[in-house]
């Protein structure tokens, strides 16, 4: 039996990883310094977070658009969810205002995907090389 991985999921999965990481880190924060840990300031983290969670979204949107329904919408909604996570990071006034948007628009993307793919299964147009 061939494994697969379903990407639209993992993207999924990945974004509320970070929503959870988002909500639950402030909890986190009087019990953090007693383990020598500072993941709350951290823009490397906050940075490498958001890398991962473009790298699979990104792919994930590019196969569903390649494979399926040529659509670039998900792939728009994703990278503006994208930049106002960077900008949350950027701004720390503004990341409460920011991050609810974001998480909405990542989600929203992968949905997108996900619908679209399930529509038009391989619907194929000029571009296919498949």
């Amino acid at each position: 039996m061939k494994f697969r991985i379903n990407w639209d999921a993992f993207g999924i999965a990945t974004s509320l990883a970070c929503a959870i990481h988002c909500a639950v880190l402030p909890l986190m924060v009087s019990s953090l310094p007693l383990f020598g840990v500072n993941i709350i300031e951290n823009n490397w983290f906050e940075y490498l977070m958001i890398a991962l969670a473009m790298a699979v979204g990104s792919y994930s949107l590019y196969h569903g658009r390649k494979k399926h329904h040529h659509s670039w919408l998900p792939f728009i909604i994703f990278m503006t969810g994208i930049v106002l996570l960077l900008v949350k990071v950027t701004w720390h006034n503004w990341r409460l205002w920011l991050l609810a948007p974001a998480v909405l628009c990542i989600v929203a993307a992968h949905l997108l995907n996900y619908r679209l793919c399930r529509v038009h299964n391989h619907a194929h147009a000029d571009d296919c090389n498949h």
